[in-house]
Order: C-alpha cells, then structure tokens, then sequence
C-alpha cells in the first residue's frame, strides 16, 4: 500500500517539492507518492478534507493557504500555534489533523548548517510581514541576532507582527522609505515580489559590507533579489532552494519519523537547475 502526500498551493506548476520527496523516498526506502495540486483559497477547506477522506497520510500548504491550513488544523505545535501559519499537516493516528510550521528551522538550518552563516549578533533585516515572515520569526529569534527588523510597505501590519512576538524579543517595524540611512548585516525578502520578478524599494546602501542576502522564493534563474544582493556586493546572495529542501526534511520526519539527508538531494537540485541555464 502507497501513502499519499500532496502539496496544495497556487500557483503550484513551478513546486520542486514533489521531486524533494520522491528523492528521500528513494533514499529513506520509504513506499509513498506525492504530488502538486492546484488549490485556490476558497477550495482549500473542500480539497483538504476530500483528500484526508480519500486516505491521504498529510500535506504541504504553500502560498496562499498557510493561515488556511492554520485555521483548519484540529491540533497545532508549539511553533505553528506561534506562527499563526501551518505548512505541514498529519493525518494523527486519533484521526485529527495536526498543523505544523517546518519553514523557520528550514531557514535556520540552510543558513546555519549548509551556508555556515552565523545568525547570532547579527543585524538582521525581514522584508515583507506576510505568513512568510510569521513562519520564521520565532526560530530567527532564537538565534539571538543583536536586532530584528521588518520592514513592509503596510507599516501597521509590520507593526502588528512585532507586537505578536514582542514576548520573544523587542522587534523594529517600518516601513520601506524608512531604511534609508539604515545598515544591516543580513537581509531576508520574504515578499512574494520575486514570483513576479519585482523588487520591493530599497536604498543603495542597506547592506552592510560582507553582508548577506536571502532570498525565501526560490527559481531556475536568479530572483531580482538575488540579482539585487549581487549588485550590492554581498558576500553571499542566497535563494531558497535549501530551505524548501530543509523544511521538506522537517516535514518528511513528521510524516514517516526518519530524517532524509539532504545535501546530496541540494545538490543534485542545483545541478539540475544550472543544466538548465
């Protein structure tokens, strides 16, 4: 018998997640399918629970559903219930759904463990204040950088967001025209400005030399983050292609309990992608 996962999002065509997991299948040894479905938000709630009636064993939930699948989870994790937005769901053995968020330590472990980035006295920038950001924040926090700021063109939801996690640590908000003057040491875009090729406004000289800058959304071609990071000589200008990778691992582990290895499943990644440039 074949367990069924799936990832629902929208768009989905461009999910690398399918290949992620039939690669740890494969190295774990692990009898499962997975595959990407295209689920705009008013179907979430009729797609989850078809596919748990159908015997799925759980999902991935990618832009737009991630406080969709928050709301829908019968029971969270202590990092979901934080972040508001669940990425992962289980089929539990008492038959209720549990929501996870696998993305921050996702994040957290391709900075830390495969790009060796120190994350700890840090001044660390978050562009953006959507679900992608409320993933991350508590394990980037964690990590006891010197200072967290988000900067977002809604300067009240930024503001919002900080007020959320105040009990973790005193996080700045602003908005996009405040940076100017500022400098910092590891910039993060957790917009959705890169599936469009777009960049949100920054001043020249935000990144402080040897800086570092991280881009969540990933793509065959450098994202116009990326590119922008580049331009501004970052010591490192990174896409997210090992974080999906890592909180698939995370994810993976909930499912089956095995960790898959995952620099080799990086690196076969990279090496298709740059076949195809």
């Amino acid at each position: 018998m074949t367990d069924r996962y799936a990832v629902f999002g929208y768009p989905i065509n461009h999910s690398k997640s399918p290949r992620i997991h039939q690669l740890f299948a494969e190295q774990t040894q692990q009898n499962l399918s997975y595959q990407a479905q295209a689920v705009p938000a008013e179907q979430f709630t009729t797609a989850v629970s078809e596919f748990f009636a159908d015997g799925g064993k759980g999902l991935n939930c990618t832009v737009p559903l991630k406080e969709l699948a928050w709301q829908y989870a019968a029971e969270k994790t202590p990092r979901a219930e934080f972040a508001k937005a669940v990425n992962t769901l289980k089929m539990q053995a008492n038959g209720l759904l549990l929501g996870d968020n696998t993305d921050g330590c996702g994040l957290v472990r391709d900075l830390t463990d495969n790009h060796s980035i120190q994350l700890k006295g840090t001044r660390l920038l978050i562009l953006g204040a959507g679900g992608a950001t409320r993933g991350i924040l508590a394990p980037l926090l964690e990590q006891q950088p010197t200072s967290l700021t988000i900067a977002n063109r809604t300067v009240a939801k930024a503001q919002g967001l900080a007020a959320d996690f105040q009990t973790l640590a005193a996080i700045n908000a602003c908005g996009f025209e405040d940076l100017a003057g500022q400098q910092f040491d590891i910039i993060l875009n957790a917009t959705s400005a890169s599936l469009s090729d777009q960049l949100p406004p920054l001043p020249d000289n935000l990144l402080a030399a040897n800086g570092i800058c991280y881009d969540l959304a990933y793509s065959n071609q450098a994202t116009a983050f990326v590119r922008w990071g580049q331009q501004h000589h970052a010591q490192k200008s990174l896409d997210g292609l090992g974080m999906l990778v890592e909180q698939a691992a995370e994810a993976f582990h909930l499912w089956r309990g095995i960790r898959p290895k995952t620099q080799d499943v990086i690196a076969l990644l990279n090496a298709e992608r740059a076949a195809t440039n």
